[in-house]
C-alpha cells in the first residue's frame, strides 16, 4: 500500500491490513457478537458459556472493548510456573449437566470461562478436563531478545530467568518495571493454531500490591502475573514492552496491541463482565 492507503507509518506498530483481511476480522466480530447475543436467550449447542465475571488487565484505550483476563499463577517445588486451573466438576446450566472448571480464591470465583472468546472457546486447552499440566512453557521468535537467546520455544518457564526483574530493560519506557515473557498455556503437543497464548511480567509492584489485595495475593506469586495474550478487540497477540512503537500510544510502560492499538494496564487489574461463548460439544 503506498500513499492515503498507508494510513499507519512503520514507527507506529501497526500492523497494515489489506480490506479483504479487516473485512474477514470484521465478519468474525459480528459472528462473535451474534453467538454471544443467542447464547444469553437459548440453549445452545456447546457448553460453558454465558454471561460471567473475571479478574482483568484494564483497557485504558484504544478500541479493545474489556481488559485481558488475568491468569493465577503458582510455582512448584523446582522453581517452575503454572498456570492454576480451576477445579474440575459437573454442574446444571439450563437443564443440562455440563462440565465446568470452576473454584474460589481470594473472594473471586475463577472460571474456564474466563478464557472462551476470541476463537479460544475452541481450543483443546480450554476444555476443562483436558489432560494438560498447567506448565507455562516458552514460544519461539519473542519479542524479547533475552527470550530469544537464552532459552527454547517449548522450555518451562523458571523463576531463574527473571533474576534481573527489578533492573530489567530494554530501551522501551522505563527499566525496573518489570521483566516480561511470551509463553503459552495448557498447549503441549498441539498445534500452533491451537495453543493458548500468554504472558508473563514478574515486578516488584506486583509483590507490593499482593500485600494490600486478596486477589492480587491469592493469584500471582513472587512477584509473577500472567494474562491471557489475546487482545480483546480483534484477538492479536500484544505486549508489554514489547514494541518502540508503542510511544505513539503513550504505551511504553503498557502492554500494547500493535494492530489497532488498544492498551493495557498490567498493574491495574479489575473486576469485569462479559459473555462467554461455549465450548463446542455437548455433555
Amino acid at each position: 500500500m503506498t500513499g492515503e492507503d498507508d494510513k499507519y507509518p512503520k514507527s507506529t506498530g501497526r500492523r497494515r491490513f489489506v480490506k479483504g483481511v479487516v473485512g474477514g476480522a470484521s465478519l468474525a466480530g459480528v459472528a462473535t457478537a451474534a453467538a454471544a447475543g443467542v447464547n444469553a436467550t437459548t440453549a445452545q449447542t456447546g457448553a460453558g458459556g454465558g454471561t460471567t465475571q473475571f479478574m482483568a488487565m484494564q483497557n485504558t484505550s484504544g478500541p479493545a472493548p474489556r481488559g485481558m483476563p488475568q491468569i493465577p499463577v503458582e510455582i512448584d517445588s523446582e522453581g517452575y510456573l503454572k498456570g492454576v486451573w480451576p477445579e474440575v466438576k459437573t454442574v446444571n446450566q439450563g437443564g443440562r449437566e455440563v462440565t465446568v472448571a470452576e473454584t474460589e480464591m481470594g473472594g473471586v470465583t475463577y472460571s474456564s470461562e474466563w478464557f472462551q472468546y476470541c476463537g479460544v472457546q475452541t481450543y483443546p486447552g480450554v476444555q476443562p478436563d483436558a489432560d494438560q499440566d498447567n506448565y507455562f512453557r516458552y514460544t519461539g521468535n519473542s519479542k524479547f531478545d533475552w527470550q530469544n537467546e537464552s532459552v527454547s520455544e517449548g522450555d518451562k518457564i523458571h523463576v531463574d530467568d527473571f533474576s534481573d526483574y527489578e533492573t530489567w530493560g530494554n530501551g522501551i519506557g522505563q527499566s525496573g518495571l518489570g521483566k516480561p515473557a511470551q509463553g503459552m498455556w495448557r498447549s503441549q503437543d498441539v498445534p500452533p493454531s491451537g495453543r493458548m497464548p500468554i504472558q508473563v511480567i514478574r515486578s516488584s509492584r506486583i509483590e507490593e500490591m499482593a500485600k494490600e489485595d486478596d486477589w492480587i495475593g491469592a493469584s500471582t506469586e513472587e512477584g509473577f502475573i500472567a494474562n491471557l495474550n489475546k487482545c480483546t478487540h480483534f484477538c492479536c497477540v500484544p505486549t508489554f514492552k514489547g514494541l518502540a512503537g508503542s510511544s505513539v500510544a503513550s504505551a511504553e510502560d503498557m502492554i500494547y496491541c500493535q494492530c489497532h492499538q488498544s492498551v493495557y494496564d498490567p498493574f491495574n487489574i479489575i473486576k469485569k463482565s462479559f459473555v462467554a461463548l461455549p465450548r463446542p460439544g455437548g455433555e
